[in-house]
């Protein structure tokens, strides 16, 4: 099984167009040369004077796209040169030509000094948000305890590795306890109620002595927090799993969350569990939740979800049957169940308005995945 792993926003620039935000291609940063050796060779062939000397003045400009201040300096003089060429004839109908390139390439060395100072600055921030980002919600390793893990996390709001889901497996002296989750919205907005339920989560599986217990401790954690915010209307969904010591069961609680697919033989079912109410809504004012246990058998593997996944539409309304696709992606035997999950997901819908969460989880005893 592969590793779990988030959209890094300086590593995965290819969900950025290079218009916006990311660096442009290849082919914009040797434009101004091509730009310079076509205007050249077309006048030294031609036995006329042509008059595309104008077409000088886009060098720099399009230079301060890709290039600093020092070498949009050089192609900008690289064009004052080429006008001041007799045997071109590119400086008709006269100084005008001259002056505007020239001062054209005096601006453009101004925005380039600028827009180089403002992407240091931006890729600064950049690796510092990425670095807590990272230490909120680190990839997971490849086995935790008798557990073995693979996933995927990606964050509908662009340049964000973290956005509302959360997710977590951590082995304890009451063997290893997993959770996956969704804050209301998503986006930089729900970091910090994410942030929240980890660490009481990762406090909860070390100390309290049963699922029910856990999910208890980050509800009152998230009702807390909605009291403390005047007219807040938060909460959120969660699944949470408790793997026996042998691996050979799964305790399962869902807090307003959908249930884990059991994927065992080529087929995929959903867990049968008893849902109780969403966390941050007062549990203990509804009755204890109830957990169920589920069997697990060799080569048994559970995928956890989010909202991202289930509530997916295509162009027709119709929503993504994580359930029946996961049983045609589990069967066709390739690896890497969590990236083919995605990569059916986009050929399902046009556009992804929600996080996306994968988990996949089983003993250590199963089939590598």
């Amino acid at each position: 099984m592969d590793t779990a792993h988030v959209l890094s926003p300086l590593r995965r620039l290819d969900r950025r167009g290079w218009l916006r935000g990311a660096p442009p291609p290849r082919w914009v940063r040797v434009l101004p040369v091509v730009l310079i050796i076509g205007v050249t060779t077309a006048t030294a062939l031609s036995h006329d004077p042509l008059d595309i000397g104008f077409l000088l003045g886009a060098i720099p400009p399009l230079a301060v796209l890709s290039y600093g201040p020092l070498g949009t300096a050089l192609l900008g003089g690289c064009a004052i040169v080429l006008l001041n060429i007799p045997a071109l004839q590119l400086d008709r109908p006269g100084d005008t030509d001259l002056w505007t390139i020239g001062f054209v390439a005096l601006l453009s060395v101004f925005v380039s000094f600028v827009r180089s100072h403002r992407d240091a600055q931006l890729d600064l921030e950049r690796t510092i948000a990425e670095a807590a980002q990272r230490a909120l919600l680190p990839p997971l390793p490849e086995a935790v305890g008798p557990v073995r893990c693979a996933g995927l996390y990606r964050a509908a709001q662009r340049g964000t590795l973290v956005g509302g889901d959360f997710y977590d497996v951590r082995d304890g002296p009451y063997g290893v306890r997993a959770v996956l989750g969704d804050v209301q919205g998503h986006g930089l907005a729900a970091i910090g109620t994410v942030a929240t339920l980890l660490g009481a989560f990762r406090e909860a599986a070390l100390d309290q002595p049963d699922l029910e217990s856990v999910a208890g401790r980050l509800d009152r954690r998230l009702t807390v927090d909605v009291a403390e915010r005047r007219h807040a209307d938060l909460f959120a969904t969660a699944v949470l799993l408790e793997f026996a010591r042998d691996a050979r069961s799964v305790r399962v609680l869902t807090c307003g969350h959908p249930p884990p697919v059991l994927l065992r033989s080529g087929t995929a079912t959903d867990v049968a569990v008893e849902a109780c109410t969403p966390l941050g809504l007062g549990l203990g004012g509804t009755g204890a939740p109830r957990g169920g246990t589920v069997a697990l058998e060799p080569g048994d593997r559970l995928v956890l979800a989010s909202d991202g996944l289930f509530e997916a539409r295509d162009p027709a309304g119709t929503f993504y049957p994580l359930t029946e696709r996961l049983a045609l992606l589990h069967g066709d035997g390739r690896p890497g169940l969590p990236d083919r999950v995605w990569e059916d997901l986009l050929q399902h819908t046009r556009s992804i308005h929600d996080d996306v969460t994968i988990l996949v989880l089983a003993p250590r005893a199963a089939a590598p995945h």
